[in-house]
C-alpha cells in the first residue's frame, strides 16, 4: 500500500498530498462522504463544497447542499456507478483515531470504509482514500460536538480541497 501521512499545519501539507494524488487524479471522480448535520462528520462534503465554489472541472459528488451519508449512500453510489461505469474513484472523508493523530491527514491507494469508526457497516468507496482525522476515537459519545471546532474541520478541509486543485494542475503540467 502506498500512503502519505501529514500534519494540516505543516506548510507543505497540501503539496505532499498533491505530489501523491497527481499520478491518479486524470479521469478521476471525486466522492465527498459526510452530512452537515455533525460537524465532526461534514469534512468530505465541505471539501465538495470548496472544490465546487473553485468550478473543479472533474465529476465530483458530495457538498454541503447534497451530501453523500449514512442514510443515501447506497443509492448515491449505484447513482454515481451508472453514471461513470468503471471509474477512478477518490474518496474524502472524516476520521477518528488516536488523540495524537487529530489533525493528521492519510492518502492511501486503498478504498474508504465510511462509518467504521462510528460501528456502521457501509460499503467500501473508492480506489484512493483521503481522511481527516478530526477526533480521538476513545471517547465514547463520537463525533460529539462538544469537542470538534468547526474551524478545524474547515482547515482540514481548505489543505484537502487545494491538494487536489494542485494535483490537477500538477498533471495538466505533466501532460504538456
Amino acid at each position: 500500500m502506498k500512503k502519505v501521512k501529514t500534519y494540516y499545519k505543516d506548510a507543505l501539507s497540501y503539496f505532499e498530498i498533491a505530489h501523491f494524488l497527481k499520478d491518479y487524479i486524470n479521469n478521476s471522480i471525486f466522492i465527498c462522504i459526510g452530512t452537515d448535520k455533525c460537524i465532526g462528520d461534514c469534512l468530505g462534503p465541505l471539501v465538495g463544497t470548496l472544490l465546487k465554489e473553485k468550478n473543479f472541472p472533474l465529476p465530483l459528488y458530495g457538498t454541503l447542499e447534497e451530501p453523500i451519508h449514512a442514510l443515501n449512500i447506497d443509492t448515491e453510489l449505484k447513482k454515481i456507478n451508472n453514471n461513470h461505469p468503471n471509474s477512478f474513484i477518490i474518496a474524502i472523508d472524516a476520521c477518528l483515531g488516536d488523540n495524537k493523530s487529530i489533525g493528521e491527514i492519510h492518502v492511501r491507494n486503498e478504498p474508504l470504509k465510511p462509518g467504521k469508526g462510528v460501528g456502521k457497516i457501509l460499503p467500501s468507496v473508492g480506489n484512493i482514500s483521503i481522511i481527516g482525522i478530526v477526533d480521538s476515537s476513545s471517547k465514547s459519545d463520537l463525533f460529539s460536538n462538544r469537542a470538534i471546532r468547526l474551524n478545524l474541520i474547515m482547515d482540514i478541509a481548505k489543505v484537502i480541497s487545494n491538494s487536489i486543485l494542485t494535483s490537477y494542475i500538477l498533471n495538466k503540467e505533466i501532460q504538456k
